[in-house]
Formats: structure tokens, C-alpha cells, sequence
């Protein structure tokens, strides 16, 4: 008498099988470039954080330049609107050579900044490749002695646009 079990896989189960193996890989996968997504958010997000804090590093030390020389505190920033930044402008500023552009509008209508790559300087040079992010700074007067400076940090990941603002006063501190 013959034993009519055979030993083996049926086709069914071998598709369940691979099925299931698919979609364990699948899933590997998306984790990972979920991770890898979010690290690059993550470090654009550090790097606007840093480029904000330079603007309003850079708006300080040109007020404290300014008191070191016994000008108008404000001079070349805010003093009357001549000035490039003058209050309720918005306008760039070039850490690199110390220079403030107004912009032709609004937040949202300057250029974007660009980037040394080999010394990783980021500004306005000419001949820079343009990065993805924009830094856009506004002065208003809180009285004689104040005034609030805003930096919006705008830049595009992927389809998402993000932006965020940083906002401190300084002070006429002479």
C-alpha cells in the first residue's frame, strides 16, 4: 500500500509565505526612508534655526558697532527711510561682507541665500549656489530705546513648505 501524503508546500502556502515576506521587506523599507525623511527634516530644520540666530546675531553686533563708533545706535539699520532696513522693511542681511538689502516686498519676496561650498559660509555672493532656505528680517520700534527684530527662516522640503520665526529686542544700551 502506497502512502498517498505527500511531504511539501502546497502553492497555497507558498504564496502566504511570500506574501508575507513582502510585505515584512516592504515595511523594513518604509521605515527606513521614514527615518531617512525625517533626519533631513530634522537637519534643515537645525541649520534655519542657526541661520535665524546669525541674522539677529548680525542686527546686535551692528548696533554695537555702531555705539563703538558714537553713532546712532540704529545707523545704517533703522534711523530714517533711507536706511536698508528700515522699520516695517523687510530686508536680507549678508553676514559674510556685512551688508543689509532691503527686499522688494514683503516676507516671502527675498532671495533665498546661498552657500559657499568649500567654506560652508552662507550670504549673498554672487556666484554662490542658491541653498533652499530663505532669511528675511524685519525691525519695528517698541519706543526710543527698543526695537524688536524679526527674523522668518522659509525653506521647501520635498512638497512641504516650512518656516518658523525667531523674534528678540535690543536694546539702546549707550
Amino acid at each position: 500500500m502506497k502512502n498517498s501524503k505527500q511531504k511539501g508546500f502546497t502553492l497555497v502556502e507558498s504564496l502566504v509565505a511570500v506574501t508575507i515576506l513582502i510585505t515584512v521587506i516592504s515595511a523594513a523599507f518604509a521605515a527606513a526612508q521614514n527615518g531617512i525623511s525625517l533626519s533631513t527634516f530634522s537637519k534643515n530644520q537645525i541649520m534655519a534655526f542657526y541661520l535665524a540666530s546669525e541674522g539677529v546675531e548680525q542686527i546686535r553686533n551692528m548696533r554695537d558697532e555702531n555705539g563703538l563708533k558714537g553713532q546712532s545706535w540704529l545707523q545704517g539699520l533703522a534711523v530714517s527711510s533711507n536706511d536698508s532696513c528700515y522699520f516695517g522693511k523687510t530686508c536680507t542681511i549678508d553676514a559674510v561682507n556685512n551688508v543689509i538689502s532691503p527686499c522688494p516686498g514683503d516676507f516671502g519676496s527675498c532671495s533665498f541665500l546661498k552657500e559657499d561650498i568649500t567654506t560652508g559660509f552662507y550670504g549673498y555672493t554672487s556666484g554662490w549656489p542658491d541653498t533652499i532656505f530663505r532669511r528675511e528680517i524685519k525691525l519695528q520700534s517698541i519706543n526710543a530705546n527698543e526695537v524688536s527684530v524679526t527674523v522668518r527662516m522659509s525653506w521647501a522640503q520635498g512638497l512641504l513648505n516650512r518656516q518658523f520665526e525667531i523674534r528678540e529686542n535690543i536694546l539702546n544700551w549707550h
